[in-house]
């Protein structure tokens, strides 16, 4: 899933793609470097981030995904936003996924929203919101905190007739997690992937991979790849990245490799 943020203020990429023809040419190019499924997002979810009015998200959004649905057809858009308005306009507009980071918490409709357009929905979990989440890292057993969330989010989407192969599940790494927290997700990630949903996982140059090499959040791209390679050994299903062509590549090796065991002769 190639990451297509059109805001101002995003943690590694913010500006570089708000412009309307910068973000149509960054998609497509994630599509011809590989990605399977595009996330296009107009508010920033990084720790502390302001919220965006929900006028101004729409008006980031929906022209790139109505632009984007009809130049790359065969590529699905997701939408990534918290807000359910957002969602409908995005839908409407040619996206066929919703990624709701707040994991039907904040706004159990967008499971409504979901069924009703016959949409994907990608719950991820967290706590509180972008502004206040890192204040509320308190956990007895994360993964098992994020397994209730699951099993709860699932009872909702069902109830309002979203079909279980229509979610995909997300741990929500860096949000609301600490350091500790982020490499017991993935040290513990077979349990995850286990709970019957598909596992997306965004590692994407997350501050949690600077602190172990001290790289900036733009020069995280190794750190990425190196990071996606563990995520997919142990059951990860979509990797949501910013460098689509250095993941796509790298996994390609890995899946080649691990299909001949370690011997690629």
């Amino acid at each position: 899933m190639g990451i297509l943020n059109v805001t101002p203020d995003s943690f590694s990429d913010g500006g570089e793609y708000k412009a309307f023809d910068a973000a149509v040419a960054h998609g497509e190019r994630m599509a011809r470097h590989g990605a399977d499924l595009i996330d296009v997002g107009g508010e920033s979810t990084r720790p502390g981030a302001p919220t965006v009015d929900e006028a101004e998200e729409i008006d980031r959004v929906v022209p790139v995904i109505r632009e984007l649905a009809r130049r790359i057809p065969a590529v699905p858009i997701c939408v990534d936003t918290t807000k359910p308005a957002v969602a409908e306009a995005a839908l409407e507009a040619g996206a066929a996924i919703v990624n709701d980071i707040s994991g039907l918490d904040r706004a159990p409709e967008f499971a409504d929203i979901a069924a009703r357009h016959g949409a994907g929905l990608v719950v991820m979990h967290m706590r509180g919101t972008p502004a206040d989440m890192q204040t509320r890292a308190n956990y007895e057993d994360v993964v098992a905190d994020i397994l209730a969330h699951w099993r709860r989010a699932l009872d909702l989407a069902r109830a309002a007739g979203v079909k279980d192969e229509a979610v995909v599940v997300d741990p929500g790494i860096g949000f609301a997690k600490t350091f500790a927290h982020n490499l017991e997700i993935l040290g513990r990630l077979g349990e995850l992937a286990a709970f019957g949903r598909p596992v997306m996982i965004g590692l994407s140059r997350k501050s949690f991979l600077g602190r172990i090499t001290g790289a900036d959040a733009r020069d995280r791209d190794p750190e990425t790849v190196a990071a996606t390679l563990v995520a997919a050994s142990r059951g990860a299903h979509i990797h949501r990245v910013h460098d689509v062509a250095g993941a796509c590549r790298a996994l390609r090796v890995w899946t080649a490799l691990h299909a001949r065991g370690t011997d690629p002769a």
